[in-house]
């Protein structure tokens, strides 16, 4: 592709969604169809199709017209992002209005595909499909909150369970409750209990999908001073949200910290948000409350997928990406995860699935900094990796990635570069990231940071419980003083005496 950036991954080809909302709608312009898939371009417009159509059963004229001359702006840009399809999908607003199918046609006229209207089982199937992309693994209840309507149902694994489509969405809450709070938590309480998926659920996870709910997370950052400003996989506890959902529901809102960051037109909706959860928790009893960046538009780019793609690891796949983008050596870094898979077991150190898949994705992103200063590498690092759109990973063990690729670069400094962010990461998590770190600062000396040589340097295990690092003969120049003084370093934080020699 003439003129393409290297900054691009070149067999991607862009693909563009327009979703219609009840409330917003909005078109993304991905990289292509990949399993951690990449935005190129995001915008959206609160145009609140479905406001009043509880009570004229239509959509609202108004919003009509903006939509109209949004579409046309929307499939310009769509082209000029040189994408080679464009999906279109709708949902409550437009599939339960009188004059939807009229709205449908003319927008086809405009965007020149066909619209896919979504039934309310598509919507929770392709919301849960979202989900289900975006954790390793998804278990529990996801429930979608849009303008109009409430899709909860059930994931776990791969595997989508019962579900059931409610008219909770927040536009017509307000419609339907005249605007008054108490009318709105009769009307959810009453609709709940239809809702048996729910009680499935106690215990386990509740997914927050949707717009509202993500403002409603943001604002209970802001609340708790929460160090780290990444929505997908945040968690608000049950019982420490309580006091937040309260004074949200009762509408106080404007002098809360973080406001200004929700639009005003979002605003008028957040105290709905607020009641629904407060009645899913009362029904649920959850384990947990955790927020999902990803939904209709995901699960339905998620379906798109062969099999094989779909299983692959989200996390693993964008680390890779990423490594191939910014690294010095792609295989160089994959060389790194295999390695230190066979290191933490010469020192006896155990994983768990997801300790594993982390400790793969810190070598996979450990030279993603390499063309800073040299006095910065370690921070720059730590930013990116701690603020990138990866999914597939919860915000302990994005800490630990991110805190690896700094002690990589610092050495084992006291932490004074991520005072905030270390807090969110248990105490085993900073051992270990520390111990790996530190690995990597001996090897990366060995290896000039091109692939080759890791995979002959091994660990021998003395009868005394020492361990030596073997490098071949043929690349015994490599040993020197300052690999010989990291691998000190080394034995100092794992308390084993450490030596490097030459095979032979």
């Amino acid at each position: 592709m003439i003129g393409a950036s290297q900054g691009r991954l070149q067999d991607r080809r862009p693909v563009s969604i327009i979703d219609i909302g009840s409330n917003s709608i909005r078109l993304v312009i991905y990289e292509g169809i990949a399993r951690s898939p990449t935005v190129l371009f995001n915008e959206k417009m609160l145009a609140g199709l479905g406001r009043g159509i509880v009570s004229t059963g239509r959509l609202d004229p108004d919003a009509m017209l903006r939509a109209m001359e949004e579409f046309r702006r929307f499939r310009a840009l769509s082209e000029q992002a040189g994408a080679e399809q464009l999906y279109v999908i709708a949902t409550a607003a437009a599939r339960e209005a009188v004059n939807g199918p009229e709205f449908i046609e003319r927008a086809e006229g405009i965007l020149g595909v066909d619209i896919r209207v979504l039934t309310g089982k598509e919507e929770a199937y392709y919301s849960a499909l979202g989900v289900i992309s975006g954790f390793h693994p998804a278990d529990g209840i996801a429930g979608d909150l849009g303008g109009g309507s409430l899709e909860v149902v059930d994931v776990k694994g791969e595997e989508i369970g019962g579900g059931i489509t409610l008219p909770l969405g927040g536009l017509r809450l307000d419609d339907m409750s005249k605007g008054s709070i108490e009318a709105a938590t009769k009307i959810i309480r009453n609709e709940l209990k239809r809702a048996e998926v729910l009680k499935s659920g106690e215990g386990r996870t509740f997914y927050c999908v949707g717009g509202t709910w993500r403002n409603l997370a943001r604002l209970h950052m802001a609340a708790t001073n929460y160090p780290l400003a990444v929505m997908h996989h945040y968690e608000m506890s049950v019982e420490g949200s309580a006091n937040f959902l309260k004074q949200v529901a009762r509408g106080e809102i404007e002098k809360m910290k973080g406001i200004e960051r929700v639009s005003k037109s979002r605003r008028a909706l957040l105290a709905y948000g607020a009641v629904v959860l407060q009645e899913i928790i009362r029904v649920m009893k959850p384990g947990r409350i955790v927020v999902s960046a990803l939904g209709v538009r995901e699960g339905f780019l998620y379906s798109l997928l062969s099999p094989n793609d779909q299983r692959t690891d989200p996390l693993i796949s964008a680390s890779e990406e990423l490594a191939l983008l910014r690294a010095r050596s792609v295989t160089h870094a994959h060389e790194l995860a295999e390695w230190t898979g066979h290191s933490f077991a010469a020192f006896g150190i155990d994983e768990t699935e997801d300790e594993a898949r982390y400790r793969r994705a810190a070598c996979l992103l450990a030279d993603i900094g390499w063309r800073a200063h040299p006095e910065y590498r370690g921070v720059q690092s730590l930013n990116i990796i701690a603020h990138a759109s990866f999914i597939g990973v919860d915000h302990p063990g994005r800490v630990f990635i991110a805190l690896t690729n700094l002690y990589r670069h610092e050495g084992l400094i006291d932490d004074g570069a991520a005072p905030e962010i270390i807090q969110l990461a248990p105490p085993r998590y900073v051992e270990r990231a520390r111990f790996l770190g530190a690995m990597l600062r001996v090897v990366y000396l060995l290896s000039a940071s091109m692939p080759g040589i890791i995979p002959r340097l091994r660990w021998e295990k003395g009868e005394d419980g020492s361990l030596t690092l073997v490098v071949p003969k043929s690349h015994a120049d490599l040993i020197g003083e300052r690999p010989m003084g990291r691998l000190a370093q080394l034995a100092r934080i794992t308390n084993k005496s450490l030596r490097m020699v030459a095979d032979g």
